[in-house]
């Protein structure tokens, strides 16, 4: 997804993890190469050494992400699918610890940045996440797994939405892992949560 595609430097990786937390807590648009090189301690044409442009920071926080998501959902795609369904559940809670500016920034500023061409592969991306996560749904209603009465595209909105939005609360220290809450998540919704 990215133009550079060998292993960053470093310095430049530390770069767009501070550019990350900036894009994350004031927004894509609102932060300046200038914001980005204060936060770093350099001066913002500094960064021109490492970035042609913010665009090219971004474009390297959000395709880095989805590389690697896209990557580890398809793994976990095509088995039985209760068993698919946990793990997309799991891996999609342990993304938010690891990656949570990332999914801040493509929560808020997804809208604007369809509108640059460098983005386009943001719909592929969510297209090919729609496609994983609704043919397990679709494949457990077929084995009996799930129940025949369900929507698969409903149910994957559903299930999206409510993991997605836990990055505006999950903390990576808190009284859960991400694991633990995937596991009480599953359980609400394979469960119930009736007695």
């Amino acid at each position: 997804m990215t133009e550079t595609r060998g292993k960053p430097s470093a310095r430049r990786a530390d770069l767009v993890r501070i550019a990350a937390e900036l894009f994350a807590e004031r927004g894509y648009r609102a932060t300046t190469v200038r914001h980005i090189g204060d936060a770093a301690g350099v001066l913002s044409g500094s960064l021109y050494h490492h970035f042609d442009s913010k665009e090219t920071i971004l474009d390297e926080l959000l395709s880095s992400y989805l590389d690697e998501l896209l990557g580890t959902y398809r793994e976990i795609a095509g088995g039985e699918p209760v068993t698919a369904l946990r793990g997309l559940v799991t891996e999609a809670f342990r993304s938010l610890g690891e990656h949570r500016a990332a999914i801040t920034v493509l929560q808020n500023e997804r809208n604007y940045l369809r509108t640059l061409p460098r983005f386009g592969y943001l719909t592929k991306a969510d297209d090919e996440v729609r496609s994983i996560w609704t043919t397990v749904l679709r494949d457990g209603i077929e084995a009996g797994a799930f129940r025949a009465d369900l929507d698969p595209a409903v149910t994957y909105r559903f299930l999206r939405d409510s993991v997605w939005v836990a990055v505006r609360w999950f903390r990576q220290d808190g009284r859960l892992s991400p694991e633990e809450l995937a596991e009480q998540y599953l359980k609400m919704i394979l469960d119930g949560i009736t007695a």
